[in-house]
């Protein structure tokens, strides 16, 4: 009896933990579902919502067809202004200038007077030449007479030989003495024509160095006046010899056209950024490469009529290359830059997704690149919606209309263009 009594209350505590450990395995278990029945119909619900939308629609973009079409080839080149004509003018007789006979800045014709120097001592000159040449024309008739004597007499035995001799010697010279005085007359008429000082070319007159009453000598070597004539006007550019070696290859392979292989076609581009009314013309190149900048001037001459081409202007000048009949142009907006520095472009192929096209362009012409490579005729280039696409996307294009062609071409780029010698190299 004592034995079982102490056995029964022994075993009373095992029984209680294990109620107690299943009752908190059961409490957990409730807990991990209830946590799922809250969690999970969310979770669902987001998931079954996501599955029901529809796709977003493929972007809308606007593209251009690219075409070979014949273009004009130009260069700007930097260049500055030069005088057709200036005329130093200098006294090339001693005496003192008695009158002014123009305004400063005038326009004046050749041979129009500018100076008066006192021409009184070469009047006087050209008197006493005159006086010289009558004595020796008097002296040349007298001696003539006697020659015309003496020859009858000397084919009578008359007058000896020896005295016909002597009397044509004195003939010759009396005759000698005429034309050098005659030569004098001259030389002292010239210098009093010097004594008015007249325009050599017709152009614009400078300032007057001297004033009436200055007294001047004859090839002194400060001018006068300077006279310089601006209708037309030079204008000398500057070209690297590397730009003037690539287009003569270009004309020689057919690449470019020109009408004239020596001369071409110029425009200007004043200071201000104002294009100059007036085309001109490429007269030559230079021979001689300058060793300092390596490069060659060109000299072209425009018409000055309005007088607004001053010497020593800075402009840029627009220079005609020639001539290209099957160009690739791809408008400015639609060529980006590749992390490396490489243009390129997006096109939408004929299944409307888009392929991403690295270029080699070599110059702009107005708002477009011309391209040689990574372009074809036909392809669709993307030139609104660009932000908006990836390559391999799926987009739905629209061709752009003319007039969106000619607003996008007189709005500036949005973005800097990529610059054609780095995509060359690339």
């Amino acid at each position: 009896m004592l034995r079982q009594s102490s056995t029964r209350p022994a075993t009373r505590p095992s029984s209680s933990r294990t109620r107690r450990g299943a009752l908190r395995g059961s409490a957990a278990l409730l807990a991990l579902l209830l946590a799922s029945a809250c969690d999970d119909p969310p979770q669902g619900r987001a998931a079954n919502a996501a599955a029901a939308q529809p796709a977003p629609p493929p972007p809308e973009v606007t593209v251009v067809t690219i075409r070979r079409q014949e273009v004009p080839v130009t260069t700007v080149l930097p260049g500055r202004t030069v005088a057709f004509r200036e005329a130093a003018v200098r006294p090339q007789v001693n005496g003192v200038i008695r009158e002014r006979l123009f305004a400063e800045g005038q326009v004046v014709r050749a041979g129009q007077p500018l100076y008066q120097i006192d021409p009184a001592p070469y009047q006087a000159a050209l008197a006493a030449a005159e006086a010289a040449l009558a004595r020796a024309e008097a002296s040349e008739r007298s001696a003539e007479l006697t020659v015309n004597r003496y020859r009858p007499l000397a084919r009578a035995n008359a007058v000896s030989q020896q005295m016909l001799d002597n009397a044509e010697a004195t003939l010759a010279q009396a005759r000698a003495d005429v034309a050098a005085a005659r030569a004098e007359v001259e030389a002292a008429r010239i210098n009093l024509g010097y004594t008015r000082v007249t325009s050599p070319i017709d152009g614009r007159t400078g300032r007057s160095a001297v004033t009436p009453g200055a007294l001047v000598t004859a090839n002194q070597a400060t001018p006068l006046v300077t006279i310089t004539q601006l209708d037309p006007i030079y204008v000398d550019v500057t070209q690297p010899t590397a730009s003037l070696l690539r287009q003569r290859r270009d004309i020689a392979s057919g690449a470019l056209r020109r009408a004239s292989a020596d001369q071409a076609r110029a425009w200007l581009i004043l200071e201000d950024g104002s294009e100059y009314p007036h085309p001109g013309q490429v007269q030559f190149a230079e021979v001689i490469v300058d060793s300092g900048t390596g490069s060659v001037t060109l000299r072209a001459v425009f018409p000055n009529p309005e007088g607004l081409l001053m010497p020593g202007m800075f402009i840029r000048a627009r220079i005609e290359e020639g001539v290209t009949d099957r160009a690739l142009l791809v408008p400015q907006q639609a060529v980006m830059r590749t992390p490396r520095g490489e243009p390129m472009t997006y096109v939408v192929n004929a299944e409307g997704v888009v392929e991403q096209r690295v270029l080699r362009t070599t110059r702009a012409i107005g708002t477009n690149w011309l391209v040689t490579e990574g372009i074809q005729e036909g392809d669709r280039v993307i030139v609104e919606g660009v932000m908006r696409v990836r390559p391999g996307a799926r987009v739905n294009a629209t061709e752009a209309t003319p007039q969106q062609t000619a607003q996008d071409a007189q709005r500036p780029p949005a973005a800097t263009p990529a610059p054609p010698a780095r995509a060359a190299g690339g």
